[in-house]
């Protein structure tokens, strides 16, 4: 099969999460431990960095990884979904793997994923964590997929394990409290390994502190490192860079020019500094200079979009991966720092996820623009449109994302804004 052949095999023979959503997810970790043993264990063969939580995940690994690249360690990045290119998952120093890994991978397993029945997800771990072995990595980010305990991820025995924050996502499969969800992306903390908290949020604070202490892990909580955003000298400039000062005792302030604007970045710096700090106990040498270096170049370095990205200055045209409750606060929270006359709004989401709070959330003085992500797990385009307007959001249907976009684009006016979101499958599409 060639690299066209091999994809469309593991989409079509492999249950997809992104596709077919909850009968993709597989309530323990047999098929991954399989896998794996018939690889001879590759989790076994480089040192890790776990990453969980509900929002920020992705840009923590992310930065994580560019400065760990910057101070010269081979550095491997596991993260999911990608928005392109499958390969996106897996990097080596910022470079996606080659499609020929991909395709020799697949050839050559094909009869033991046709014995064990993996699914999409379980076989890209067991490919990464063979690719992080086979390249001998000095470190690996690896980003967990949904949840944590029975996340396929959670074979390894990293360095850290961080987790960002808890917020309402995958209730169906992860529990219908904040502490049910806390106690699921808990399962990543492993015993005697330290854990970072991203943000202390007092309802799930204890399931934290509590299984710490089961396991005899220390815990750090990342929110209490003082960075904030240190100027802003104006709307276009704070797209491009996010200026940041993290004052440390007893070491000088760090000032940090990212390049991964959105205010909420902030919060994942804090998680990625304590993180720093925690690794450098630990023998790695990481400076000043190449965090601030690796910073400044995320987006270059490690290949990440769908963060407060701008597709377009005329009309100012922004897209972002946020899609659930908390992570469609900060996108509102940016909105209003940003200057315009009237805001058009391009919506997608999934079928399986109450939309109800989101739909909540968002501004009736706005335009919509309803559209289907071109996925199975589509919302189709009318019921979203229908429940929308039950929240008094008005706008017209379309037939796909890029139509929605186009129609934007046709009747906004050049001081207007336009956002394109409401689920990481559209922001795919645009970007």
């Amino acid at each position: 099969m060639n690299y066209s052949d091999t994809l469309n095999y593991l989409y079509t023979q492999l249950p997809l999460f992104t596709r077919v959503g909850a009968s993709a997810y597989k309530e323990d970790l047999t098929n991954t431990i399989a896998l794996l043993k018939i690889l001879d264990n590759p989790e076994r063969k480089f040192k890790s960095v776990h990453v969980g939580g509900t929002n920020g995940k992705g840009s923590t690994s992310h930065m994580l990884a560019a400065i760990l690249q910057v101070a010269g360690y081979k550095t491997g990045l596991y993260t999911s979904p990608h928005l392109k290119d499958f390969r996106e998952r897996i990097r080596i120093n910022g470079a996606m793997i080659s499609e020929q890994t991909v395709i020799d991978f697949v050839a050559k397993h094909r009869p033991d994923f046709e014995q064990i029945q993996p699914s999409f997800f379980e076989m890209t771990v067991a490919l990464a964590f063979d690719v992080f072995a086979n390249e001998q990595v000095d470190i690996a980010i690896v980003e967990v997929g949904l949840g944590g305990r029975l996340d396929s991820t959670n074979v390894i025995t990293p360095l850290l394990s961080i987790i960002t924050n808890i917020g309402w996502d995958h209730m169906n499969l992860l529990g219908d409290t904040l502490q049910k969800i806390a106690a699921e992306k808990a399962g990543i903390i492993k015993p005697q390994t330290p854990a970072i908290i991203g943000e202390y949020q007092p309802e799930v604070a204890p399931v934290f502190i509590n299984k710490a202490k089961e396991v005899n892990a220390g815990l750090v909580f990342a929110s209490d490192v003082n960075a904030g955003v240190r100027n802003r000298e104006s709307e276009v400039s704070s797209l491009e860079y996010l200026e940041i000062t993290a004052p440390r005792s007893p070491l000088p302030a760090l000032h940090i020019q990212l390049d991964l604007p959105g205010s909420y970045q902030v919060k994942n710096v804090r998680t990625v500094l304590t993180a720093v700090d925690e690794l450098s106990r630990q023998g790695f040498n990481i400076t000043d200079e190449h965090i601030a270096t690796a910073l400044k170049q995320v987006k270059t370095l490690t290949g990440l979009h769908g963060r407060w990205e701008v597709l377009s200055r005329s009309p100012l045209t922004i897209c972002d991966t946020g899609h659930n409750p908390e992570g469609i606060t900060e996108v509102l929270k940016n909105i209003a720092l940003l200057k315009y006359q009237h805001l058009h709004f391009v919506i997608g989401m999934v079928n399986d996820k109450d939309i109800s709070k989101v739909l909540s959330m968002l501004p009736t003085n706005a335009t919509y623009y309803y559209c289907r992500p071109d996925i199975p797990r589509g919302l189709e385009v009318e019921s979203l449109k229908q429940k929308a307007e039950s929240f008094g959001l008005h706008g017209n249907a379309y037939p796909s994302v890029k139509a929605a976009l186009q129609a934007a684009q046709a009747k906004a006016a050049n001081k207007d804004l336009i956002f394109v979101g409401g689920s990481t499958f559209v922001v795919a599409e645009v970007v």
